[in-house]
């Protein structure tokens, strides 16, 4: 895969301004997840390029007010719910000394423009949202005020300011709600692919790495487990990480007859956990919903295929027939485990499998998606000193590919946050917002008249350009 070129200039210019990160927890929290990683990765990166990163955060027990991370500074205070009136004090008394803020959205918004300058920009951050799940978590009125905060209050005080999901489908879910600003899908990025991969078990073994949460619905899935050992001989499941859950999953094991089958490792290290996956012959996902699926792609760069359930966040992280199996519903789940190991025992299906797996998940790199949100960001800022508004809202996206011209300068025609890849005969130009028929308009002011255009899907939208992987973007994200 070529190197990215067209956000290559954000990061650079990103070098020497200040910028906030508001988070409710850091990744040295005791219940640190994706979320945390995924800013954590990227700001690291901005310090490497000579960028000033400074987090506001919650405290737990036991942790430093102050601390430094990989060169990011970290200020924390209070728990999950009082960080949002000791951020919105540092904010006051402190706000006017950033360049540029990123509000990382955890179900409640900072509401950052409330303290800060008009000008300041400033992108609200959307892993997924969270408008079923209050009510698992809170009382009828929390759960009511925190659906309010989420949608109405985050619509009315963020206005047209620029959004930033982790997925099409995070997309989708904040158009559903009334966003009608520009909203960029900003992937996560995930390890490095190994070079070499396996042997598998001789025994056919599924590998989990999740936390024990109820929406990640493990209860599902040892009930489908269940169903599928009786057809798979020697069936095994191993479960790695911890939560809340695991006591009722354990006994769960135990009243289904499947404590000998089953084995819950807990929480452990990075490298156990590379090596149960190199191990493993399929992950699974029985998740209610998520932004993105972490797990997923880290066990695609193993060359790990995934069953899981056609929800958001995870249906755009499994291609379907590709690098997993989707099944519609919780009672096809079963079926569908039985299915994609039946498949696997053909050597050559799992070959073949396990390479795409491993091509999906090279799509995915932390150097991308710190450029991307680095060019929001800078984009943002733009939009906040021009006299000229400047917004655009559609998701719709063109993928051009084509010879540039000799002298033609592409970038003076290109959004900051449009992607462009090298390739052989040309280049790939992701265009983003803009439809073929303006994409091909906006090309012939450079000269470009013999572009091949097709509409960017959500697959595409993720692997970017010039990938090599192709996603069929057939079906609409839905």
């Amino acid at each position: 895969m070529t190197e990215v070129l067209a956000a290559e200039t954000a990061i650079t210019d990103l070098a020497g301004k200040h910028v906030l990160v508001l988070n409710w927890r850091d990744v040295r929290h005791s219940q640190a997840g994706g979320a945390e990683q995924y800013m954590h990765q990227i700001s690291r990166r901005w310090v490497e390029s000579r960028a000033k990163v400074t987090w506001f955060t919650g405290r737990e027990p036991g942790q430093a007010a102050e601390d430094v991370i990989d060169g990011i500074r970290i200020l924390r205070a209070g728990g999950p719910l009082a960080i949002y009136a000791q951020a919105a004090g540092r904010l006051v008394k402190t706000g006017q000394n950033f360049d540029a803020i990123v509000d990382c959205q955890n179900g409640i918004p900072f509401f950052t423009p409330l303290f800060v300058s008009a000008k300041t920009p400033i992108v609200q951050l959307v892993h997924h949202v969270h408008q079923e799940q209050f009510s698992t978590r809170f009382s009828p009125p929390l759960a009511a005020l925190g659906r309010f905060l989420e949608n109405s209050g985050a619509k009315a005080v963020y206005g047209q300011r620029a959004i930033v999901a982790v997925s099409p489908s995070t997309r989708l879910e904040l158009r559903k709600l009334g966003f009608t600003g520009p909203i960029h899908v900003v992937p996560n990025g995930t390890i490095d692919v190994p070079a070499t991969i396996g042997p598998r078990d001789a025994d056919p073994t599924i590998a989990v790495v999740s936390r024990l949460v109820p929406h990640k619905r493990l209860d599902v899935l040892l009930g489908q487990f269940a169903a599928a050992a009786r057809s798979v001989p020697k069936l095994r499941l191993e479960i790695v990480g911890d939560g809340p859950e695991r006591p009722r999953l354990q006994q769960l094991a135990m009243d289904l007859g499947l404590d000998h089958v089953v084995t819950f490792h807990g929480y452990q290290p990075n490298a156990f956990r590379d090596s149960l996956l190199n191990r493993a012959w399929l992950t699974v996902s029985t998740s209610a919903s998520e932004g993105w699926g972490c797990s997923v792609i880290e066990a695609a760069a193993w060359g790990v295929p995934c069953v899981a359930l056609r929800v958001p966040g995870i249906r755009d992280s499994v291609v379907d027939g590709r690098t997993g199996w989707l099944a519609e519903t919780p009672q096809e789940f079963g079926t569908a485990l039985v299915t994609a190991l039946e498949a696997l025992l053909d050597p050559d299906t799992a070959l073949e499998v396990s390479a795409q797996c491993q091509d999906w998940a090279r799509c995915f790199t932390w150097d991308r998606s710190s450029e991307l949100l680095a060019a929001v960001l800078l984009e943002e800022a733009e939009r906040r000193t021009s006299t000229e508004p400047g917004v655009f809202s559609s998701d719709m996206s063109t993928l051009a590919r084509f010879e540039l011209p000799a002298g033609a300068d592409l970038r003076s025609v290109l959004r900051r946050t449009d992607e462009i890849r090298e390739v052989r005969g040309g280049v790939e130009v992701l265009i983003k917002g803009r439809d073929e028929f303006e994409a091909s308009a906006l090309l012939n002011r450079i000269g470009v008249v013999a572009a091949e255009l097709r509409p960017a899907g959500p697959g595409t939208l993720l692997a970017g350009p010039g990938s090599g992987f192709t996603p069929s973007d057939a079906v609409d994200d839905q």
